[in-house]
């Protein structure tokens, strides 16, 4: 198949701005309540009002005055201590014997004025010029004050006040001015050689950035929870405690929190537009998106405009498919040639689906049309067997056929409705003549409720129409290839033909005149059909279907993808968010933040274009070259790990090392369109059309310019430059045939990465992205391209069999788990559709591995420095920090439609089948051989080693 660049997250997947499919199992058990540091971190995070901040001055003022007294009695109470034998307090960070020292008194005053200006690396600059004609300037102050106390005794350690300013001047260019006062108690002078050394000063961090991640570590904990036994619960219990579901999403996760806070990045852009005063490049760049925000945004305009727009765009659809005459049918393979054509360039698909990609059987880089199956209006095959979500879909479409009659049609009461019928090529069955034969062709003019139609209705009955559309969708969904082999096997959905040879297996179609919608070019004859048994299984089924059945389902089709864009007022929109409940567990009538839905709206219409701005805003030059040196750093770690695998013979170990290495890494933001230049973006969108009172039309005016872009890459070399996510996402890829790594700034944000964390953190969180991705090259469908991304077996047939078997084995791990369907029940999920995935995660002991071995050089430099208040050990937090990035928490719905039709497995199973699976896991908890998280050797499905 034209494989698609699979992510590490389903994203509907966690898009930027997506407003929300995401989550996970609740917690089992909590703590009876929050601890002493659960509430301190608390605190810490709450916004300090004006009255606050003048009592925290006084109260600064009192703790210098009183420092005196603490230290006398901190003194008498330390030589009581040592006369009494009492211990003395832990470091902090984790596993070692406390010491008791004296304690003296000190105020220590800390100023540091710090101004820094990074330029993005050369490597990044591409020949021509690029000119930078607006400034984006952002200026942050943050205060806190934050009162850290050490998790083994009760002694205050530090208070901290910071001012931080910041101002962001270009997309390559950061420079910041830091201002740090610090007021510390410092402890006593040891009396004697402790039994346990502290850890030195630099050990531990306590400036504003270190408390505040120390706080958001430990309010997501629940540490009641065994971590040997339910770790995913331990690490999550008290972030899912904290994050309810909106009633408006069928969940939250940490990829949809964090796609909100780059969202409000891009929304203060865009709710302010006075600095958009002239013509230059960026002004209109920032004009675009602004009309396209504020079109959405006025909710007046839309219920006014009610269902116009829509109506208007299925009408269109008609009139291609019923020809000049709208009251006839006069061709109906031209009219379906025509109305796909039409309804596939405004980026819906129906019947079937074009891509373009490279050929991966030939040559990965010459972008060929790639055949394949459409979306199904449910979201998999198995629901068109669940008799309580078919109810709902069939009133749903029921709704929308009655409320987008076709009124020109309908007007003509006492017209005599004609269908003319052709004969089909390469076959003797003629089109139905419409409305004969009736619905089933058994000569029953009645309702199969028993009810008798409305005469002169040429549509005869909606009710009727939608039972009929259900049927012929349950019929396409049955021809269409399971997605578990959809997924996991490129060379059975690798079947080059000849453009003849489509043609002759699915006559329905004029597809010379269909290509015409796109491009007046000639077409190469050559494409690839994914699955090879669907274009003749098509046929079959359009044979046998009456043409207003067809009809009707490519309106409905029209409507599933556009009726969220109008009003919420109209019936049409009504009716979309009924099946939206049902499928994502939506809370009925509740509706979210109108914000968010157009930032979505935005991003997905301009995204390149507010990810300019968005880089402009987070992403410095240190950020991408410390993101990038935790990349390089794990490929070297899987290229160590090959001459380590006992299953993998030497010349295939070797190959894979030169996949490795082959490997394209790109992080931060494409270059095509270059996100640096303003003049490349408004050239790239410069077929999008806007006006603020038209949000329906903006948006097809941008999945049309999708469209024709897409489609002139037909019989070209793949542009290297390019990315197929946009830089503020939240998620990152792998794509087969480019062998290419591809992580957007989005992701590149706390708490999955910051330049400043240390070093067991980033790669527990961002270095899982970057091992996940990484091992996709090699996963059980990746692992059969190779480093030019074409299609070959480069592994050897002994290397090739032991693989499976541990393919195998992972397959049946993750088989095991269950996922509770909300009505009694358990759903298991499918081991097989969700194999490559869980392979990629097996990555995860990659980058401890590529932490391991960069420890030394990074704790010299300072960058494994503790943080206040966790007794934690490094090894510990980094499996922490991995288990933090799967936090979640969805509804049964939600559960049920992912393992249903999604690719990753739940994250709960996410997290504990992968630790599971690493022995080091295990070693950091220090877990017993009896615990559930550390299975016996022979248990465990073991990849890498």
């Amino acid at each position: 198949m034209a494989y698609e660049a699979r992510p590490s997250t389903d994203q509907v997947a966690a898009p930027l701005l997506r407003g929300g499919d995401d989550d996970p199992q609740s917690a089992q058990s909590h703590s009876p309540g929050p601890s002493m540091s659960r509430r301190i971190a608390n605190v810490v995070q709450e916004p300090l009002t004006g009255l606050t901040k003048v009592l925290l001055v006084e109260v600064l003022i009192l703790l210098l005055i009183s420092s005196v007294f603490i230290g006398l009695f901190a003194g008498a109470q330390h030589k009581l201590n040592l006369r009494n034998g009492a211990p003395g307090g832990g470091d902090g960070g984790g596993g070692g014997n406390a010491t008791q020292t004296e304690t003296r008194t000190a105020t220590v005053t800390h100023t540091n004025t710090r101004t820094r200006t990074t330029t993005a690396a050369a490597s990044t600059i591409i020949s021509g010029i690029v000119t930078t004609t607006a400034t984006a300037t952002t200026t942050a102050v943050s205060t806190a004050l934050s009162t850290v106390f050490d998790p083994t005794t009760t002694t205050k350690i530090a208070t901290t006040t910071a001012t931080k300013t910041s101002v962001y001047t270009s997309i390559s260019t950061q420079t910041t001015t830091d201002v740090h006062t610090r007021t510390v108690i410092v402890g006593p002078e040891p009396t004697g050689p402790p039994s346990d050394p502290s850890p030195a000063p630099s050990d531990k961090c306590l400036t504003p950035d270190c408390i505040i991640l120390a706080a958001s570590i430990l309010s997501s904990l629940d540490t009641s929870q065994d971590p040997c036994e339910n770790f995913y619960d331990f690490a999550n219990g008290g972030w899912i405690e904290t994050h309810p579901i909106p009633g408006d999403k069928g969940a939250v996760n940490s990829f949809s929190v964090l796609s909100e806070q780059n969202a409000q990045v891009i929304l203060k852009l865009l709710e302010d537009d006075s600095s958009i005063q002239d013509d230059s490049w960026d002004d209109q760049l920032l004009r675009k998106i602004h009309i396209t925000y504020t079109s959405c945004m006025d909710e007046t305009r839309l219920d006014y405009l009610g269902q116009e727009p829509l109506q208007k765009f299925v009408n269109t659809i008609r009139k291609f498919y019923r020809g000049k005459n709208y009251a006839y049918i006069m061709n109906p393979r031209q009219g379906l040639s025509d109305a796909l054509g039409y309804l596939h360039s405004q980026g819906v698909d129906a019947l079937f689906e074009f891509t373009i990609e490279g050929d991966a059987g030939a040559d990965p880089n010459n972008m060929i049309l790639w055949f394949s199956q459409p979306s199904l209006g449910l979201p998999s095959k198995e629901y068109y067997k669940d008799k309580n979500v078919i109810t709902v879909y069939q009133d749903v479409i029921e709704r929308l056929l009655s409320s987008l009659r076709d009124d020109e049609v309908l007007s003509q009461e006492n017209a005599e409705i004609i269908l003319q019928t052709e004969q089909l090529e390469d076959s003797e069955h003629v089109w139905p003549p419409w409305p004969w034969p009736p619905w089933d062709g058994d000569g029953d003019d009645d309702n199969e409720d028993g009810r008798e139609r409305s005469p002169g209705d040429p549509f005869q009955n909606s009710r009727e129409l939608a039972q009929k559309v259900v049927k012929f969708e349950t019929e396409i969904a049955e021809a269409t290839l399971d997605l578990d082999k959809l997924q996991q096997d490129p060379f059975g959905t690798y079947n080059p033909t000849s453009i003849n040879t489509l043609k002759s297996q699915l006559s329905q179609i004029n597809f010379p005149d269909y290509f015409a919608t796109f491009t007046p070019r000639a077409f190469p004859n050559r494409v690839i059909i994914t699955y090879k048994p669907y274009p003749s299984s098509l046929s079959e089924i359009l044979k046998r279907t009456p043409a207003d059945v067809i009809e009707a389902y490519l309106v409905v089709r029209a409507s599933l993808e556009y009726a969220p864009n109008l009003g919420q007022t109209t019936e049409a929109w009504k009716a979309v968010r009924t099946l939206q409940e049902t499928l994502y567990g939506f809370k009925p009538g509740v509706v979210g933040e109108r914000s968010q839905f157009c930032m979505t709206k935005v991003d997905a219409a301009l995204g390149f274009a507010t990810g300019r701005y968005f880089v402009n805003q987070t992403f410095p030059g240190e950020s991408r070259k410390k993101a990038t040196d935790v990349i390089d750093n794990i490929i070297d770690a899987f290229e160590s790990s090959l001459r380590r695998i006992e299953w993998m013979d030497e010349e295939s170990a070797r190959k894979a090392g030169e996949k490795a290495e082959a490997l394209r890494v790109k992080v931060g933001f494409p270059l095509s369109p270059d996100t640096r230049d303003p003049r490349s973006l408004v050239s790239y969108y410069t077929r999008v059309k806007v006006h603020v009172d038209t949000f329906f039309d903006n948006v097809l005016s941008a999945a049309s310019s999708d469209m024709y872009k897409m489609w002139q890459k037909v019989g070209k070399q793949r542009n290297l430059d390019e990315w197929e996510m946009t830089p503020a996402t939240v998620n990152a890829y792998y794509n087969p045939p480019a062998n290419e790594i591809v992580f957007p700034a989005g992701i590149l944000q706390p708490p999955f990465f910051s330049q400043s964390w240390p070093g067991y953190l980033s790669y527990g969180s961002f270095g899982m992205v970057a091992a996940h991705e990484l091992t996709h090259a090699f996963d059980s469908s990746g692992r059969l391209y190779n480093q030019q991304g074409k299609l070959e077996e480069w592994w050897s047939r002994q290397t090739s069999d032991a693989y499976q078997i541990r393919q195998d084995c992972i397959v049946e791990q993750y088989n095991s788990y269950t996922v509770d369907d909300g009505k009694g029940g358990l759903i298991h999920v499918n081991g097989n559709l969700t194999s490559g995935e869980n392979i990629g995660d097996s990555g995860l002991i990659q980058a401890y591995r590529a932490w391991k071995a960069q420890y030394e050089d990074s704790y010299e430099a300072g960058k494994e420095y503790l943080l206040p208040g966790l007794s934690y050990t490094r090894e510990q937090l980094f499996f922490i920090s991995f288990a933090r990035t799967w936090a979640m928490n969805n509804k049964p719905a939600d559960a049920v439609r992912r393992v249903r039709s999604d690719p990753h497995s739940p994250n709960r199973y996410r997290t504990e089948g992968t630790v599971s699976n690493i022995p080091e896991f295990a070693e950091a908890f220090k877990c017993s051989k009896y615990a559930k998280l550390n299975p016996p050797k022979e248990k465990r499905c073991i990849f890498w080693s």
